[in-house]
């Protein structure tokens, strides 16, 4: 046989396929096991708490401040019906006072320019309580002013005044004034001018009240006296031409 027929295999595709179907990877290259099992990742948050809730501080404020104000407005009627009380059962008034007479004892100029005064002050003192007695403590102050110049000062004695009671009291009022000549240029024209001196007695006294038999703590009176007299002269009676007091107020 001359010629030999050569025979060559022919490959059947479709023999092949599923061969070449299994070479094929599932999981791309590079990829580990477990990205092909393992299932995929969640991100988790953090919880956020919310804040309490203040109402409950706001409630327990709110209830102190009401105590507050109610123990206050409780307070100031506790206050007022006491008073209402105590006007009504001693009807208090207030206490009067006048100036009656002043002499000056000494009123003259030293070498150095200095005025020494002395005055003798009667003073009546009116209680016009039927119930209320008045004790005039120690540490009172007394003072004689022209203008705005303190002439001289003093103090009340110590004593208790009773029921609808009047009083009188000689006081003796003393001092020193430096560099007094161009006080005694200004008392000289007011007294040409006018014919009087204007001056002003204030009296700042410490009192205890009494109610009955109930003895207060210790408050301050405070009068001021207007004068006008007709001169001011050294031994000489000075004659009052007016005189006004009135009672400015109380102090604890």
């Amino acid at each position: 046989m001359a010629d030999h027929q050569k025979i060559h295999p022919v490959l059947d595709r479709d023999v092949e396929a599923p061969h070449a179907a299994a070479e094929v990877p599932l999981v791309p290259r590079g990829a580990s096991k477990s990205d092909r099992s393992d299932p995929p990742l969640r991100r988790t948050f953090p919880v956020m708490h919310s804040p309490p809730p203040i109402h409950k501080k706001r409630s327990c404020c709110c209830r102190c401040l009401c105590w507050i104000v109610c123990l206050l407005v409780l307070q100031v009627v506790v206050i007022a019906i006491t008073g209402g009380i105590i006007y009504l059962v001693f009807r208090p008034k207030l206490p009067k006072y006048s100036v009656d007479q002043l002499q000056i004892t000494q009123f003259n100029v030293s070498t150095d320019q200095s005025l020494y005064s002395t005055f003798d002050v009667s003073i009546t003192a009116r209680n016009p309580n039927k119930k209320i007695g008045i004790y005039y403590e120690g540490g009172s102050r007394l003072s004689v002013r022209y203008t705005r110049t303190k002439l001289c000062e003093g103090a009340l004695p110590k004593f208790y005044q009773g029921h609808r009671n009047t009083t009188q009291l000689l006081v003796t009022l003393t001092g020193q004034t430096q560099d007094a000549s161009g006080l005694l240029a200004t008392l000289q024209q007011q007294q040409q001018q006018t014919g009087n001196v204007p001056l002003t007695l204030r009296v700042r006294q410490p009192v205890k009240i009494k109610l009955g038999s109930l003895k207060l703590p210790k408050i301050f009176f405070l009068v001021r006296c207007r004068l006008l007299v007709d001169s001011l002269s050294e031994n000489n009676d000075i004659r009052i031409q007016s005189s006004s007091c009135k009672f400015r107020g109380i102090r604890l």
